[in-house]
């Protein structure tokens, strides 16, 4: 049996150094353990005979560098996922954000969606979309085209519903989207809703003042200069009294902006800035 092919330190540091000077993309300060594992699978996925060549490949085939930076950087998610933190959404935040004339939120490394879709319709319940906009971005164009589309897996419509059932959602779930065959095309109003666009939390900058600022489950993939550097950035795009809501292992607690803000809800990883 062939022993599994597995990329050392050196190495790694390699590859991302060639990466950025050719690319553009910068993975230096995310979490090294993380991503050595999904180098990792992807040698084994893809059967490279050797990391040289697993290299060489990186940086001679254009078309590779979209696999390469989706494996790196795509995050596992689902609508509605953690349903109690969706029904706070509902039943505490959102009626603060009706509020305001308008609203603007922003998804930080939404992936392919899932979770701008299950605000899309969180809004649409509450009567706010018509005055509302999601921003929708990534580092990953990849992604970004499948939340373009609106289509996703038939095969996980039953998790989603019970997500949404959980979450406070009184309504047919399925009334939401069109089945075709193996897929489900979600109403194009919550797509019309959107603005999508590649932004990269290491280097890009802050672009609106938001309401609201969703990043859940992107920072633990982040050395921790990194971490409070991309919260730095989200205190920048929040209005004061903004909302900004982490993943279930994410906090604000140490960061050094941590006292502009309090935390909202005594279980769910929703603080508001107070300064």
């Amino acid at each position: 049996m062939e022993r599994a092919l597995h990329i050392r330190d050196d190495e790694t540091e390699q590859l991302l150094n060639d990466v950025q000077v050719k690319y553009g993309y910068d993975f230096t300060s995310y979490s090294r353990a993380s991503l050595k594992r999904r180098i990792n699978r992807l040698l084994l996925l893809d059967k490279f005979p050797s990391v040289a060549e697993f290299r060489h490949h990186v940086l001679s085939e254009e078309q590779y560098i979209n696999r390469f930076v989706e494996e790196l950087t795509v995050n596992v998610t689902e609508m509605f996922r953690d349903p109690s933190f969706y029904k706070t959404l509902r039943n505490e935040v959102l009626p603060i954000l009706a509020t305001h004339p308008f609203i603007r939120i922003w998804h930080a490394g939404c992936s392919t969606g899932e979770e701008v879709y299950s605000m899309a319709i969180l809004l649409h319940e509450a009567n706010l979309l018509h005055k509302s906009l999601l921003y929708a971005t990534d580092i990953n164009p990849g992604v970004l085209e499948t939340l373009g589309k609106g289509i996703f897996p038939m095969s996980q419509m039953k998790q989603y519903s019970e997500n949404y059932i959980e979450s406070g959602g009184k309504e047919d779930f399925s009334s939401y989207y069109t089945a075709k065959y193996d897929w489900a095309k979600f109403d194009e109003v919550f797509g019309s809703k959107m603005i999508i666009s590649t932004h990269n939390l290491v280097s890009d900058r802050s672009f609106n003042e938001f309401q609201l600022i969703c990043c859940r489950n992107v920072l633990i993939y982040f050395d921790k200069p990194l971490q409070d550097k991309v919260l730095d950035l989200f205190n920048e795009s929040l209005e004061p009294l903004g909302f900004l809501a982490l993943g279930s292992k994410e906090n604000l607690k140490f960061a050094p902006v941590g006292r502009r803000f309090k935390q909202f809800t005594g279980k769910e990883k929703i603080w508001r800035k107070i300064k």
